[in-house]
């Protein structure tokens, strides 16, 4: 599978960083990303609910490579579908501060640079662990993050 973005015929506001919502590491990125977004661009929605199982179905989004580690983190920003480090590092982008100069890792070869983050996809329910189910907030950040009933229309603005 290409780690270079694909054009998707997705409906959605966005940008939408889709999680794998029982996984700690990933839990604990969104929790990273949230507070560096002061702007509250990014929206989030866990791999295993029903958002994050519709905009992966949609058209222009492949399903998952079996030879790839279960995802972990998937961008969907500008009706295109970033996996992996490509994913990381726009996510990076987007964020208040100095994050954005992280995205210059974007000019090392994805092949390169997915080495490391598949390592750590593969390895990461054993180092961080993971729950039994994802735990959405019940804070005034609550609105970031996409149910089953939202609906995934509008235009978006990514990095």
């Amino acid at each position: 599978m290409n780690d270079a973005a694909r054009p998707a015929d997705l409906s959605y506001e966005g940008p939408i960083v889709l999680f794998d919502g029982v996984c700690n590491l990933c839990a604990g990125a969104v929790h990273f990303i949230i507070p560096r977004d002061r702007r509250g661009r990014f929206r989030f929605a866990s791999l295993q609910s029903e958002a994050g199982r519709r905009i992966l179905a949609g058209p222009g989004s492949e399903g998952p490579d079996p030879d790839e580690p279960p995802q972990s983190l998937v961008l969907v920003a500008n009706g295109r579908v970033y996996r992996r480090s490509a994913a990381a590092l726009r996510i990076a982008a987007g964020l208040d501060r100095g994050w954005p100069l992280v995205a210059a890792f974007l000019v090392v070869p994805a092949p390169l640079r997915d080495l490391a983050y598949r390592f750590v996809a593969r390895n990461r329910y054993r180092w961080f662990g993971r729950k039994t189910a994802c735990e959405l907030p019940q804070t005034e950040e609550s609105w970031r993050f996409l149910d089953a009933g939202d609906e995934l229309t509008g235009a978006s603005s990514a990095p």
